[in-house]
């Protein structure tokens, strides 16, 4: 075997080791730059502080409503009263442009919890409120472009293309609700 065979061989390994190697620390490098770039995107403490919310529901009276903030949102809860319960579950799907069922959109029939945000152009509809003007179907009213909801937060009239959003929720005892 020629002296300069073997030379060259152990020539070709060190390439390797070394080319590899580079490699392995410029991906150490780009990990160790993108790791803190990554991780500045996830949410702030205060943000994941606010992903729930529980809200006590024991003062509130039938036909009475509250407006809670949950993730900079007004969520809208309503101590529904009979009649509200009952027009709520008698609309036909067929007079919807969004068909939902009323037991599709509560847990407890007594409470209907949404999001209190038009769909159309994220105005706030009125209705919370005693005083306030409730719309065509008693729900709540958008008065920005008159977008009118029924007592189940569904869309009946105007340019909304949806119902208020409902927020994920659960009941952790008979007056208490966890929103989020």
């Amino acid at each position: 075997m020629p002296k300069n065979s073997k030379s060259k061989k152990n020539n070709d390994g060190k390439r390797d080791f070394l080319i590899i190697s580079t490699y392995a620390m410029a991906g150490i490098g780009a990990a160790s730059v993108a790791w803190p770039l990554i991780d500045q995107m996830n949410p702030a403490a205060d943000t994941l502080a606010l992903a729930s919310t529980e809200v006590d529901l024991s003062s509130l009276e039938e036909g009475q409503s509250i407006t809670v903030t949950w993730r900079g949102k007004p969520v809208f809860v309503r101590h529904r009263t009979p009649e509200e319960i009952k027009l709520a579950k008698e609309v036909s799907l067929d007079e919807m442009r969004h068909p939902e069922t009323d037991e599709e959109r509560v847990s407890n029939e007594k409470f209907i919890v949404l999001v209190g945000v038009c769909t159309h152009l994220g105005c706030v509809p009125l209705g919370q409120k005693s005083g306030d003007v409730k719309g065509q179907y008693g729900g709540w009213f958008c008065p920005c472009h008159g977008s009118h909801y029924d007592h189940s937060g569904r869309i009946r009239k105007g340019p909304a293309p949806t119902n208020l959003e409902v927020p994920s929720y659960k009941f952790l005892s008979d007056n208490i609700i966890k929103i989020g």
